[in-house]
């Protein structure tokens, strides 16, 4: 396939791009709170902790119905989605850590923001207009999320804004030529919105100066039962007819299956628990959505049904991995002492295909100087 998910710009064009992007979110992370006479939206930033000696910022979103989403600018990680159930009991659907340093010790990119490249890329090479670049190994002999220290790793610029419906933080870093073994300065701008219809919304955009492959996503890991039980009763649905088949290592085998009449059929609703046992290692495969490529479209929804919470998740990008905490083990203890068990969360990660770059026939992954990379992706919560 040769459209792309990158809009052609003028030289004109790009350089307004590159300068607003280094401008228009510097890092104004002083204490503030912003709460206008004409909604009841809010946002207020505090100290996180430190991560060496850079001051992390702890960034709190809240729409009129209360629903609150917390950010902060190590990693872009989102620390907290907190939501209603059916009852009206509001309580945080993401998994997490209650202080910085559970996020400084390491953890399975909770809430991060992934890049340079979601997912895996063969080997840790590709071959790039003649060139071939070895990047970072961190995933048995392969690359996975960005490298050793991908984009979940770094501190971002900040900058808290609010606009007619929605309150939101602007994220921004720079990632250097040759960081993990990447090509080209990669300038990125990731905006965070909460609007009154209860939406978490992310917007992407980055240009480099130098070709280099981009999958940006975001993996977060959701629990809509807050924690107090896994995630097998969740019922999912996906708008996606075919799948990515992949090896032993997880890495794509250029084929892409029908899911009819296998386990991993989400056409219609079914919970997690229900055919997991027929899945070797649980699930963690990327689907190929059904819609038009580089549509803005509806291709997920969710229901936990004791809670009654609902999520709809709509997105540019033309599949989502699907990632059903396989590799949780109880080592790690999340917010209020819980122990994060196999299966505590599930992730939906929009993004391109894995291994992208060694693969001709999928969608290229490709972005140039002069062209510029942008995604939209986002989760609308509710219940029933």
């Amino acid at each position: 396939m040769t459209i792309r998910n990158f809009v052609r710009l003028s030289s004109i064009s790009l350089l307004i791009i590159m300068v607003a992007v280094l401008t228009s979110c510097g890092n104004k992370t002083g204490k503030k709170e912003i709460n206008t006479t004409k909604s009841k939206m809010k946002i207020s930033n505090k100290t996180f902790g430190k991560a060496g000696d850079k001051e992390i910022k702890l960034f709190e979103l809240e729409n009129e119905n209360g629903m609150k989403i917390s950010i902060i600018n190590y990693g872009a990680i989102i620390t907290s989605v907190i939501v209603p159930d059916r009852d009206g009991k509001f309580e945080d659907v993401v998994l997490g850590f209650d202080s910085l340093q559970g996020y400084l010790d390491g953890h399975p990119y909770f809430g991060s923001l992934v890049g340079r490249y979601g997912n895996r890329i063969a080997k840790g090479k590709f071959e790039l207009d003649g060139e071939v670049y070895q990047l970072a190994i961190n995933n048995g002999e392969n690359h996975l999320h960005g490298g050793l220290k991908g984009f979940d790793k770094r501190i971002w610029t900040a900058e808290a804004f609010e606009d007619k419906n929605s309150v939101g933080v602007k994220m921004q870093y720079t990632s250097m030529d040759m960081e993990e073994g990447y090509p080209g300065t990669l300038k990125v701008l990731v905006t965070y919105f909460l609007t009154n219809e209860n939406e978490l919304k992310i917007d992407y955009k980055a240009v480099t100066d130098k070709a280099c492959p981009v999958n940006l996503t975001q993996h977060s890991y959701f629990n809509f039962t807050a924690g107090k039980e896994n995630i097998l009763n969740h019922q999912l649905k996906i708008k996606a007819s075919k799948y990515v088949e992949v090896d032993q290592e997880l890495i794509p085998t250029g084929k892409l299956p029908e899911v009819k009449a296998t386990a991993l059929d989400f056409l219609d609703f079914h919970s997690v628990a229900e055919r997991i046992s027929q899945v070797p290692g649980g699930y963690d495969h990327s689907y190929v959505f059904d819609k038009e490529y580089g549509k803005y479209e509806s291709v997920v929804e969710v229901y936990e049904p004791e809670s009654g919470r609902f999520m709809e998740m709509f997105t540019t990008e033309p599949a989502v991995q699907l990632y059903t905490g396989n590799f949780l083990d109880g080592s790690l203890t999340g917010k209020n002492g819980i122990n994060y068990n196999k299966h505590y969360g599930f992730c939906l990660e929009a993004q391109h295909y894995p291994d992208s770059p060694n693969q001709p026939a999928f969608p290229s992954t490709i972005l140039r100087p002069g062209e510029e990379y942008t995604q939209t992706t986002l989760y609308k919560f509710s219940t029933k």
